[in-house]
């Protein structure tokens, strides 16, 4: 029977997203990704960016939930600084345990990619999943994520109409250095690591946690989704 469900585990510059997504389009599943926080808003009505606040993928979102805290006074979305009015103390645990209860409910229902949110873990027991780690020498991750950091940057300037020349040479001048990009890198990769730590008390690198462990940096990336979907529709 083919698996409902792919957990995708990526470190920052394995490109996690993009391999994630075409997975899910190649098998017609959903692509979970920013949706789980949402419906975990949704349930504890809370803000979607108090949930984001929480994702574990953000440095400064873990740091919040180590340090116990509900909130912050304000968040980056989008570049975007945003105030988060007092809405009372969400605990930690609720919020994981709703964030559990998100993907278990992918796995009864229709199923889908999920990235991230330790789903290889809340899931381990699910005989109908497949779980797969995206990793890569810190080198080629780097190159990677600079260069999809700098295009996202070209692409902002470029969508700006009337004087975007203008605008995309600005942009360009404030694209991310090589020493931004390595302290994005590094302080993601603790911080998922250290969510993953807290609350599961596992290693995400630890490949018995996986059906699969690709190097995404070193193999083309429609291989990888081929890879993925092949083995998915294989257990």
């Amino acid at each position: 029977m083919a698996a409902r469900v792919v957990t995708i585990s990526a470190a920052f510059g394995a490109g996690g997203a993009a391999i994630g997504s075409a997975v899910a389009e190649r098998l017609g599943l959903p692509f979970v990704d920013r949706a789980i926080p949402a419906a975990v808003a949704a349930e504890i009505g809370c803000s979607l960016e108090e949930a984001l606040a929480h994702d574990g993928r953000a440095e400064r979102g873990l740091a919040r939930i180590l340090a116990g805290a509900a909130r912050l006074p304000g968040v980056s979305l989008g570049g975007m600084d945003v105030h988060l009015p007092d809405r009372g103390v969400i605990p930690d645990e609720e919020f994981v345990a709703r964030t559990e209860e998100a993907i278990r409910r992918i796995a009864r229902g229709r199923g889908g990619v999920v990235l991230g949110r330790a789903g290889a873990l809340v899931l381990a027991e699910e005989p109908h999943a497949l779980h797969v780690r995206l990793d890569g020498a810190r080198a080629r991750r780097l190159a990677r994520a600079r260069a999809e950091l700098r295009a996202g940057t070209r692409r902002a300037g470029e969508g700006a109409g009337e004087g975007a020349g203008e605008d995309a040479g600005r942009s360009a001048a404030t694209a991310p250095s090589d020493r931004d990009v390595e302290r994005i890198l590094e302080g993601t990769d603790r911080a998922r690591a250290a969510y993953v730590k807290h609350f599961y008390g596992a290693d995400p690198a630890d490949p018995r946690h996986y059906h699969l462990v690709i190097d995404s940096t070193r193999i083309p990336e429609p291989t990888v989704v081929g890879l993925v979907a092949t083995a998915a529709l294989a257990l």
